[in-house]
């Protein structure tokens, strides 16, 4: 028997959804006043019509949530329709994002008579530029305080074939820093216009502000003692937690010159001694220790254990370190500043002004194989960073953004890159955003724009540490770093009175995006709406050959090379072979690798698969590890994770469907139990033909330190284990 329609459900489904009897009975007659005024209308549009009335508040149990968006979507079919629809724009807020208002000055221009207006002519206008990407660039460059010392002389250069990416501004010369820390009149910064706001964890009455021409003169005393203390050029590291500190050596750094290298406060002493040695770093700023959930964890001593070179160390809380006792060749945060602090202007310092294609940060793949991959990050990477946010996001003057995240991780740089540039105030938690207390600081500083990952989205709401809290300034969330789970989305976008989730797909070496969703397409839960502007995208059959841009399929991405800001080199690795060698040509051109298996639907969405090595081909048919985990999240409620993985036996064979689970405390399923509960699973929602042929459950799943799943840890601990068995 199937889900109840929209129309047949009762007051008792409503009852047993969380309400009480005389709330659900109120609930009942809204919404069927509501469903009788959309009488004949698809599921969409009653959709529409249940969140415009607001029917669906925050404050309800996500149990309702789910019984009538399930409900409104029961007889929907993907297959030829594709993914449920929950956000959809409206045209007169469309001409005001940031986007819609470019298309309709130059759309006219560049399309001509085909340009009509930002939501039916996005597909057109996103083809174009990815066609003619300088076109876009030119646009952007005038949107964006990005101010040149000298010119580039034109926007792309190819006439350098043994570039594949394009020389992009040839010639010209800035501080990228500097761009983000300078009043401009668009978009509209002023000296005192509020650039960043934060909490301490712990502090829940109390915000701390700071106004662009206090953090401009914190980031010059900084840059100042840099230049006292290291050569222009130097590669310098930063491990520590974003805090407003952190933001200040970011830039601090990058005006005085000198390059920033990127390492996460979660790696251990190894991984810290690996990245600064393939940097050849000269020092690193880092932290006494870290407070989290009001529990002091060291970070010095794992700098110390990495390596000897020179060390800047912050306080966790107060003005100096006093606990901890130093090496001889490291300095205090206080004497570093007061090595500086008797010059005539401590607080002016004149930006090192450098090539357009001069390295700003080092920034790592997640290294799940062997050394990390050393990416450098030129000036052309953050302006298509900024770009993300301000043409997807659509981050504008008098948003507060947040996105908790570290400059260890891709996201750290891009984010800031997107809020200075776009004049937003960037919103900073000093603590962990897992609990509460980083709810309530969401809602005092009247964040606009939050951002996320799927795995923090799953712990807010297995448990509910949100209750109570009002998200409802939010006008749109970001997610981004793994695919979204449809259930965990629906029930972040309730929060804010489903307020539309920008799903963002990308990567280290492309310093932004290349599918993401926007706010000029109907968005659907867990899926990406558009290929990147400027940016083309092509998905490739077995053989290499892209598929028709129409045409619903799976296979692994192929982009176009020319993508400005991407890498065209790597510290400690053959670029072209990594990312060019045995991709296919088309169109006369090489493709770029990617390495990510994107579904295309039917109308035109994405969703993420997986790697290119986390695909299975199960009797034949090719699936994907991340598809099958979505079907089986939820069949138990033991199961705190399920991972799927394939292999097969070392003699050869059909691949074998394993599933890994870790179950919740005290709970004891059986395998053969969570074995029939997944199969059932995967034949109802992917393919009746597909089975799990083993289940085993385990106390965690092996990660990277970027919280990255290891799958070919448990697919080679598979394989062996099938060897063995064969032998027997």
């Amino acid at each position: 028997m199937g889900r109840k329609g929209i129309d047949e459900l009762e007051v008792n489904d409503i009852i047993k959804a969380g309400l009480c009897i005389d709330n659900a009975k109120e609930f009942h007659k809204i919404l069927k006043e509501t469903i009788g005024a959309a009488k004949g209308s698809d599921p969409r549009e009653l959709w529409q019509k249940l969140v415009a009335k607001r029917v669906l508040k925050p404050c309800y149990p996500h149990g309702l949530h789910q019984l009538v968006y399930y409900s409104v979507y029961a007889h929907w079919d993907s297959t030829n329709n594709g993914p449920p629809l929950y956000w959809f724009p409206s045209l007169d807020q469309s001409k005001h994002t940031n986007l819609g208002r470019i298309m309709e000055v130059h759309g006219p221009r560049l399309l001509g008579t085909s340009y009509k207006d930002p939501i039916s002519s996005f597909n057109l206008f996103q083809k174009f530029t990815a066609q003619h990407p300088e076109a876009y660039w030119s646009i952007l460059l005038k949107e964006l305080p990005v101010v040149f010392r000298e010119p580039p002389r034109c926007i792309l250069d190819i006439t350098d074939k043994s570039k594949r990416g394009g020389t992009w501004l040839p010639g010209s010369v800035l501080n990228i820093a500097e761009c983000c820390l300078q009043p401009s009149r668009h978009p509209r910064k002023d000296d005192d216009s509020l650039a960043v706001i934060w909490r301490d964890e712990g502090c829940d009455s109390k915000l701390h502000c700071m106004t662009l021409e206090e953090l401009r003169e914190r980031v010059m005393l900084v840059a100042n003692a840099v230049d006292a203390t290291f050569s222009k050029g130097d590669a310098i590291a930063i491990d520590m937690p974003m805090t407003v500190h952190a933001i200040i050596i970011y830039f601090a750094i990058i005006l005085a010159g000198c390059v920033v290298v990127s390492i996460a406060d979660s790696f251990a002493a190894k991984e810290i001694a690996t990245r600064l040695h393939v940097s050849n770093a000269k020092g690193i700023f880092t932290q006494d220790f870290i407070l989290r959930g009001g529990r002091k964890f060291p970070l010095y001593s794992r700098v110390v254990e990495a390596a000897p070179l020179k060390a800047i160390v912050l306080p966790v809380s107060g003005e100096d370190v006093c606990i901890i006792k130093l090496r001889e060749q490291d300095q205090s945060w206080g004497d570093f500043l007061a090595s500086v602090i008797n010059l005539p202007r401590p607080n002016h310092y004149s930006p090192v002004y450098n090539p357009i294609d001069f390295p700003t940060n080092i920034l790592f793949s997640s290294g799940t194989t062997g050394e990390p991959k050393a990416i450098p990050w030129t000036q052309l990477s953050p302006i298509r960073a900024a770009n993300d946010g301000w043409a997807y996001v659509d981050l504008q003057v008098g948003d507060v953004f947040c996105y908790p995240t570290n400059l260890g991780w891709v996201a750290g740089p891009i984010v800031l890159y997107e809020a200075f540039l776009s004049g937003a105030t960037f919103a900073l938690y000093h603590g962990s955003p897992l609990g509460g207390g980083f709810g309530k600081f969401v809602q005092d500083a009247g964040v606009t724009i939050l951002g996320t990952i799927p795995t923090m989205v799953k712990a807010w709401k297995s448990t509910n540490c949100m209750e109570g809290l009002n998200w409802t300034k939010i006008r749109s969330f970001v997610t981004a770093g793994e695919a979204s789970d449809v259930d965990n989305v629906l029930w972040l976008s309730s929060r804010a009175y489903y307020k539309p989730i920008i799903e963002v797909c990308g990567g280290t070496e492309l310093a932004s995006s290349y599918l993401q969703g926007t706010l000029l397409q109907p968005q659907a839960f867990g899926a990406l709406s558009t290929a990147s502007m400027a940016t083309g995208v092509v998905i490739l059959n077995d053989n290499g050959v892209p598929y028709p841009d129409d045409q619903p399929c799976v296979g692994e991405v192929g982009l176009f090379p020319i993508i400005m800001g991407a890498s065209d080199r790597l510290l400690n690795s053959d670029h072209d072979k990594i990312y060019f060698k045995g991709m296919p040509m088309y169109k006369g051109m090489q493709l770029r690798r990617h390495g990510d298996i994107i579904k295309r639907t039917a109308g035109g969405y994405f969703i993420v698969q997986g790697r290119a090595d986390d695909t299975m081909n199960l009797g034949g048919i090719k699936t994907s590890s991340v598809e099958i985990e979505h079907a089986c999240n939820n069949v138990d409620q033991s199961i705190v994770e399920s991972i799927a993985i394939s292999a097969a036996p070392e003699d050869g064979g059909p691949e074998l469907l394993v599933m890994f689970a870790v179950l919740k405390e005290g709970y004891s399923s059986k395998p053969e139990d969570l074995q029939k509960k997944f199969t059932r699973a995967i034949q109802t929602n992917l393919n009746p033909l597909f089975k799990v042929n083993h289940v085993r459950i385990v106390p965690e799943i092996p990660r990277t330190s970027s919280n990255k799943l290891l799958r070919r840890v448990l697919r080679d601990q598979m394989k062996k284990e099938l060897s063995v068995r064969s032998k027997i």
